[in-house]
């Protein structure tokens, strides 16, 4: 079977014979699917009233565990965003009822960030949402297919997961 990747190959293989073209056939296809998977996220997320941003945030507490809350500096870590990012997302989501500000008794001057009951069902939905468009992205791979892919794209992000700051 071959895809718009074989042909765009087989294009500058033919334009420019001297280059060595194959890290294409490899990273052009995951750019491809990074932008149907940013796709299907986007679809997945609307029919659940979120934007991508609100999604990570909201699961982000949701995985914390009961309480479902973390500091705004831990939400920070996990969603690679700036303070100011993070303090205007908060303070949306806070208007949504989605999530709330409590004091931190650990520290007087700082707040921690608590999902509500209608936060978690949405960010549970949604995440079901999610599930069912990957689900039917990987569905023309067997089991051990995907582990096998699962295991291949970990040795090329993990170094760039892992790098310090």
């Amino acid at each position: 079977m071959e895809d718009e990747v074989d042909r765009l190959v087989a294009a500058w293989r033919r334009e420019r014979p001297d280059l060595d073209v194959e890290p294409l056939e490899v990273l052009s296809r995951v750019s491809r699917l990074a932008r149907h998977l940013d796709r299907a996220r986007r679809i997945a997320f609307a029919e659940h009233q979120l934007e991508p941003w609100e999604f990570d945030v909201l699961t982000s507490l949701r995985r914390a565990g009961d309480p479902y809350q973390l500091s705004p500096g831990q939400l920070l870590t996990q969603t690679l965003v700036t303070s100011g990012t993070m303090t205007n997302r908060i303070d949306r989501l806070a208007k949504k009822g989605l999530v709330e500000r409590l004091p931190d008794p650990s520290d007087r001057r700082g707040v921690l960030v608590r999902l509500t009951a209608e936060g978690r069902d949405r960010a549970d939905q949604a995440l079901a949402g999610l599930l069912a468009q990957e689900r039917a992205i990987l569905g023309e791979l067997s089991r051990a297919q995907r582990g096998e892919l699962a295991g291949l794209l970990r040795q090329l992000t993990a170094p760039f997961d892992n790098i310090p700051g």
